[in-house]
């Protein structure tokens, strides 16, 4: 792959992974970060790649639901493999306002994958990272499997599903060398704090209330976003054309139990010893629209055929992303004061 285009990688994932490629894979190529910049894009994420690799990575501010711009970037980059990340992926957002999510999810991948098939002679993969969120709420037992029929019960992760079937279709009606993959919760560093993790760490520190939806009995399977970036990259270089790969952290946990993790940890920490447990902030407020109960993984295919699995536990990669935010105030204030969007404005006119 000599030159790969990431879609969205300025955002949470996108960003971990260019630097994982750059910083600690084979990779030898040239990256093509394609981000529009929406909220939850931030270039600051990546000004240490843009200094040490130089040519070997080249950021365009665009749109995915640009397909003439899609089409130019494809011919001007001579792209010959895709990472597609970029997604409209907030649950909430996608409630109050779902035409966002069908434009980017639905049309944008669309875009992509008509200038894919342009160039699919030279193409040596397409892969589409996608949710586990596509097949809905599981019972209190069993685990979705790459078999498991597609049952989405929000805007957002309807407009996922649908993306996964427009992939599979250009395989299955162009030949086109397509991989997915299904992705448990994602934590770690670079994410937005309007997400679980990271907004309740922040809320702890600063003796902010915890909002948790309905009962907090919610169950989620957790995975630390730098093992996701590993099986990304090999379902990439060995994953079967046309196969679907679900990435699952082995981690299930309820709502509940990960806030109350957060705040035990934070208590530990010397600056907080004087003050009253985290604990006492727990809010429990009014469940979300259609909160699907429980997601839970089987990753046995990705393990078996393409020999991955979790490098990190629960308890050691909350440590990092917890040790990440208490290391970098100033990436936070930037974000919370909307700081990093003035800068973006300044330098992506």
């Amino acid at each position: 792959m000599e030159n790969l285009l990431i879609t969205g990688g300025c955002g949470f994932i996108g960003s971990n992974f260019i630097h994982y490629l750059l910083d600690e894979s084979d990779f030898t190529g040239r990256i093509i970060n394609v981000d529009s910049l929406t909220y939850a894009g931030n270039p600051e994420n990546l000004l240490e790649i843009e200094e040490r690799y130089g040519d070997c990575y080249v950021f365009i501010k665009a749109d995915i639901c640009h397909k003439e711009r899609m089409a130019a970037l494809f011919e001007e980059y001579d792209v010959d493999s895709v990472c597609h990340f970029a997604a409209e992926s907030h649950v909430d957002r996608s409630i109050v306002e779902p035409g966002a999510f069908i434009q980017t999810n639905i049309v944008g991948t669309f875009n992509l994958l008509e200038a894919s098939r342009k160039h699919q002679a030279k193409l040596k993969r397409f892969h589409h990272v996608s949710t586990d969120e596509v097949f809905g709420s599981l019972g209190p037992e069993g685990l979705f499997t790459e078999t498991t029929p597609y049952r989405p019960n929000s805007p957002y992760s309807a407009s996922k599903a649908s993306s996964d079937h427009l992939v599979r279709a250009y395989h299955e009606t162009y030949g086109l060398p397509i991989t997915i993959s299904n992705c448990s919760n994602n934590y770690g560093p670079f994410q937005f704090p309007e997400k679980l993790i990271p907004l309740m760490i922040l809320n702890a520190m600063e003796d902010r209330p915890l909002p948790i939806y309905g009962d907090g009995l919610n169950v989620r399977d957790w995975l630390y976003v730098g093992d996701h970036c590993k099986a990304v990259w090999a379902i990439m270089k060995r994953g079967r054309r046309g196969e679907t790969y679900n990435i699952g952290g082995n981690h299930e946990m309820e709502n509940i139990r990960i806030v109350e993790t957060i705040c035990d940890l934070i208590d530990d920490l010397p600056e907080m010893k004087h003050k009253p447990s985290r604990r006492t902030l727990i809010n429990f407020v009014k469940d979300r629209l259609g909160h699907d109960r429980r997601y839970a993984i089987d990753a046995g295919k990705l393990q078996k055929e393409l020999e991955w699995s979790p490098e990190e536990s629960f308890q050691s990669g909350i440590k990092k992303t917890l040790g990440w935010y208490l290391e970098h105030p100033s990436w936070i204030e930037r974000i919370r004061t909307g700081a990093y969007q003035d800068w973006i404005l300044e330098h992506y006119r």
